[in-house]
C-alpha cells in the first residue's frame, strides 16, 4: 500500500492544500494524518473539512483536544492557549463536530504504530533526543511506529538489541527503507515547521517494502500570516511561518 503521512496542519490552509496538491500529483492509497489539525492557523474549519474528507486515519492531538475543552491548556504557551481558545470560540457546530469526530491519539495501521507524539505518551511527549527515543522504542509494541507533536522531520532507528540507536533530521529528499530493525520517524509539520525549513513536510511510505520518502512543498506563507493576523491572533503565530522554528 501506497500511503502518505501528514502531521500538525495547526489551520495553516495554504499549507495543506499545497501538500494535498503534491500527494495527488504522486498518488497513494490513503492518507494518514498524526494530529493537531487546529491550534495556531486561522482557517481550521476548512482545514478540518479537507482532513475529514481526504484522509484514512486522523488522529487527535493535543491542540485539537484543547479546542475541544477535553485537556487542559495551562501548560500551553501564552499564544498557544490564546489560539486554542480563538479556535473553540471560532469554530461553528459542524466544526467542532468534525474536530470531535478525529481519531483516538494513537493506533495502529498495516502493523505500524501511529501516535501523535509518542509511543510512551499519545498527546504530550516531544521525541527529540536519543534518549527519549530509546525508551519510546523499548516501548511500543510494533517494529515501526510514526509521531508527529515535535514539527522536526527526523527519524531514529536500532538495528537490534545490541546496536546503539542513531538519529538524523529528514531533509527534502531522504529515503529511507524500514525492512528491519527498529525506528520511529517523524514526517515534520505540514502548517507550522520547527526544523529550519519553512516549506511544509509530508512523507510517502510504501507498507510491503517499508520504502519511505520524506518530502517539502513551497506555499504562500504569506497568505497564511495575514490570515492570522486578520484573525487577532498573536503576530508571533505568523512571522514564525516565515522562519521555520
Amino acid at each position: 500500500m501506497n500511503v502518505a503521512v501528514i502531521s500538525d496542519i495547526h489551520a495553516n490552509l495554504p499549507a495543506l492544500e499545497a501538500v494535498l496538491s503534491a500527494i495527488d500529483d504522486v498518488g497513494v492509497d490513503e492518507i494518514w494524518c498524526l494530529g493537531d489539525a487546529v491550534g495556531y492557523g486561522a482557517d481550521p474549519e476548512r482545514c478540518l473539512e479537507l482532513i475529514s474528507e481526504r484522509c484514512d486515519v486522523c488522529l487527535s492531538g493535543n491542540h485539537d483536544l484543547a479546542a475541544l475543552g477535553e485537556i487542559e491548556i495551562a501548560s500551553f504557551s501564552t499564544s498557544a492557549a490564546t489560539a486554542a481558545l480563538w479556535t473553540r470560540e471560532t469554530l461553528g457546530d459542524e466544526g467542532l463536530d468534525l474536530l470531535a469526530g478525529l481519531g483516538e491519539t494513537a493506533v495502529e495501521r498495516e502493523g505500524i504504530g501511529l501516535f501523535h507524539a509518542s509511543p510512551r505518551d499519545p498527546v504530550w511527549e516531544y521525541v527529540i533526543d536519543t534518549d527519549q527515543a530509546e525508551d519510546c522504542l523499548n516501548a511500543q509494541e510494533q517494529r515501526v511506529a510514526l509521531i508527529g507533536h515535535s514539527h522536526i522531520a527526523l527519524y531514529f532507528t536500532r538495528m537490534d538489541e545490541i546496536s546503539r540507536l542513531s538519529s538524523e533530521l529528514a531533509s527534502d529528499g531522504t529515503d529511507l527503507t524500514m525492512n528491519r530493525g527498529q525506528w520511529l520517524a517523524n514526517p515534520g509539520s505540514v502548517g507550522q515547521p520547527r526544523d529550519g525549513d519553512p516549506r511544509a513536510a509530508w512523507m510517502d511510505l510504501e507498507t510491503e517494502s517499508m520504502r519511505a520518502g520524506f518530502h517539502r512543498e513551497d506555499y504562500p506563507i504569506d497568505l497564511a500570516a495575514e490570515a492570522i493576523r486578520e484573525a487577532g491572533l498573536p503576530d508571533h503565530l505568523a512571522d514564525r511561518l516565515f522562519q521555520g522554528h
